[in-house]
């Protein structure tokens, strides 16, 4: 037996208990949502090949590492020049923030609705949060954003779970005032804003390839942008000690002058933080790269299908895209109205006896997605607004691998367990 045959039917003896102590009846057994796709097999060989020879360091090849083919194969799918491929996308925020050249202590403006490596990555770069209010539709609200925009040197934009802010304003207000941009594109690859690829907008795009992203090396992050001076910092900071940085290239992968130029003034006057990507990292990486679009497309088709279906409940409302948005998402997210805390916690607590797990925001225990948790900032800002739609939005994984009869499960499942809270009657309205 294999090991994914194995999982499998621990997973199906897991499900098969719950049911039996669920006390529901011919409960239909719910996917697996939180295994990925498999690595493409086509991995293997390169994998193989680098166990064989121990060469797992970026820098050892004089050219054409695992890594370096890497950045050059994203730089092109995202239609940037420079791509430096690191340990993981905080890795990636962290450097972006250092490349800019910020000064201690400068305030750099982020949403409200973000994972607690986006401060920590502020905190870490010798900066300091300022927490922007965010919105039900959990994006970015404009007013708040632009009222704290005059007392701040930098802007980390988190498309949150995929879920684009009104990117032509905020670059309007930014660029108006001299602020970069930072767009932390962790949950983001292959979603698009007026057809541009989001990540390319801002100064410099940091995206992830942890476990549960698009693209899944189970850690891993990179960074985008078109400017040569930020990336040769970011490069040399990353780990390129002694001479290393010559075997980073510009565009297609060829020697880029100003690239070059950019690399001479900063040699040796940066600190080394040592956060390389491995090869192996990015063999596992490169084979999926062709699979993103596909990916992509169905990720959106599943989570539209799903949301059709959940918004026919009066108490479950998931909030439509703007309008220029062109989404990829592999989980869904909804608010709950009409619903006080103990209804939310038993609408939560029903569809897990059913076999799918709902997280809320803002109750699930110390969530680091919770602002109100980050307490290494010392003194935790208020955001009213914030705080009131992480207490009752909801987070359920959409693998973009499961079947439309799998996605009916998870519907199913989902509005079953809130007529089970609000009852017949309530739920349809009769």
């Amino acid at each position: 037996m294999s090991i994914q045959d194995l999982l499998g039917s621990v997973t199906q003896l897991f499900y098969n208990s719950q049911r039996l102590n669920s006390g529901i009846p011919n409960m239909t057994l719910p996917p697996n949502v939180h295994d990925a796709e498999p690595i493409p097999a086509t991995a293997r060989e390169a994998i193989d090949a680098l166990m064989q020879s121990g060469d797992l360091f970026r820098y050892t090849a004089p050219q054409d590492a695992p890594v370096a083919l890497l950045e050059a194969e994203f730089a092109n799918l995202l239609g940037s020049k420079y791509a430096l491929a690191v340990s993981s996308c905080s890795a990636a925020l962290f450097l972006s923030l250092k490349a800019l050249g910020l000064p201690r202590d400068a305030r750099v403006l982020i949403p409200g609705f973000t994972f607690a490596a986006v401060p920590s990555s502020v905190v870490h770069a010798d900066c300091v949060p300022v927490l922007c209010e965010v919105g039900a539709n959990y994006r970015i609200d404009m007013a708040d954003f632009e009222a704290k925009l005059s007392d701040v040197q930098a802007v980390i934009i988190s498309h949150m779970r995929g879920h684009t802010s009104d990117m032509d304003a905020i670059m309007a207000l930014c660029d108006a005032r001299g602020i970069p941009v930072v767009e932390d594109a962790a949950h983001s690859l292959g979603t698009t804003w007026h057809g541009r690829n989001i990540g390319t907008i801002g100064r410099v795009g940091c995206f992830s390839f942890q476990s549960y992203k698009m693209i899944n090396a189970g850690e891993g992050g990179i960074l985008v942008t078109d400017d040569a001076d930020l990336v040769a910092r970011a490069v040399i900071m990353s780990g390129a000690y002694e001479h290393n940085w010559k075997k980073h290239k510009g565009p297609e992968g060829q020697n880029s002058p100003e690239l070059a130029e950019a690399f001479a003034r900063w040699q040796n006057k940066l600190p080394l933080y040592n956060l390389r990507m491995s090869n192996l990292s990015a063999a596992v990486i490169r084979p999926q790269i062709p699979e993103l679009a596909r990916r992509v497309r169905d990720g959106l088709v599943n989570h539209d299908y799903v949301a059709d279906r959940l918004n026919t409940s009066p108490f479950i409302d998931v909030p439509a895209p703007l309008a220029p948005e062109q989404r990829a998402p592999d989980s869904i997210q909804f608010n709950l109205v009409g619903l006080d805390e103990a209804e939310i916690r038993a609408f939560a607590a029903a569809a897990d006896r059913r076999g799918v797990k709902v997280q809320v925001f803002g109750l699930s225990e110390d969530n680091a997605r919770a602002f109100w948790n980050w307490q290494f900032l010392g003194e935790v800002p208020e955001l009213p607004q914030t705080r009131a739609m992480l207490m009752r939005a909801c987070d359920v994984r959409l693998p973009v691998r499961l079947s439309r009869a799998e996605l009916d499960v998870v519907a199913d499942i989902l509005l079953a367990a809130m007529t089970e809270v609000t009852g017949p009657a309530r739920a349809y309205g009769t």
